[in-house]
């Protein structure tokens, strides 16, 4: 069985859904520390005049594990959000497929930001046909804290034979420990498709929103054109 891990981030980019798709079972990391100003509350979606941010404010404590950080609700992000969305996308072909999810979605309060992730990554790949994906918690298991341990831990639980890990993971991990327990580590090196947006150029490593809105049934085969 092939696991994956990663942190829950807001609107992912497409690789993102690359590893869910490759995975039996993907693990929400969201038992580790909180990086503001990555990728787990913010991210980017294309305009007429280039990229933007789409930022999730956050109230966080240092070293604090995602799991426990909450949204700043004295600010009206969610609508500043659906509005973003709605401003720059209300022309591609399948904008009206998903706006409701969205309209939704942001119309709810959230307190905890990977709750909101969640709920988001789980509906995206449900748009995008992955209907087969069993999706965990990592703070619902119990693993150790070392980096390399932890990851050794949640893959044993869930009966894994198969890691697959960033193309980067190599730099962090120790792969012999690995191989002593069994579990072969694979690696993802994914190489960004091309295809139909708004605006003009090609932007590559925007929000996968981005791809579903433009190319709806089609955004899976186009996805997996970057394995």
């Amino acid at each position: 069985m092939i696991v994956s891990i990663h942190q829950p981030q807001y609107l992912p980019w497409l690789g993102y859904f690359d590893k869910i798709a490759r995975s039996e079972v993907f693990v929400f990391l969201d038992n580790v520390q909180f990086k503001k100003n990555e990728w787990q509350n913010r991210n980017k979606i294309k305009t007429s005049e280039g990229w933007q941010w789409l930022s999730v404010p956050v109230i966080h404590r240092f070293t604090q594990k995602i799991s426990e950080v909450e949204i700043n609700s004295t600010v009206q992000w969610g609508r500043k959000h659906l509005n973003a969305l709605a401003t720059h996308y209300s022309k591609a072909p399948f904008f009206n497929d998903h706006i409701d999810f969205f309209e939704q979605t942001y119309a709810q309060e959230w307190k905890y930001l990977a709750d909101i992730n969640v709920h988001i990554v789980k509906y995206l790949a449900e748009a995008l046909g992955l209907t087969d994906k069993k999706f965990v918690l990592a703070s619902k298991l119990e693993t150790k804290e070392g980096s390399t341990e932890r990851l050794i831990d949640i893959c044993q639980q869930l009966g894994a034979d198969i890691y697959l890990s960033g193309k980067d993971g190599a730099k962090y991990m120790e792969l012999e420990l690995f191989k002593q327990e069994g579990i072969q580590v694979a690696f993802q090196d994914y190489e960004h498709p091309r295809y139909d947006q708004l605006y003009g150029d090609f932007e590559p490593f925007l929000s996968i929103i981005d791809l579903l809105f433009n190319c709806g049934p089609d955004s899976l085969s186009i996805l997996k054109k970057g394995e």
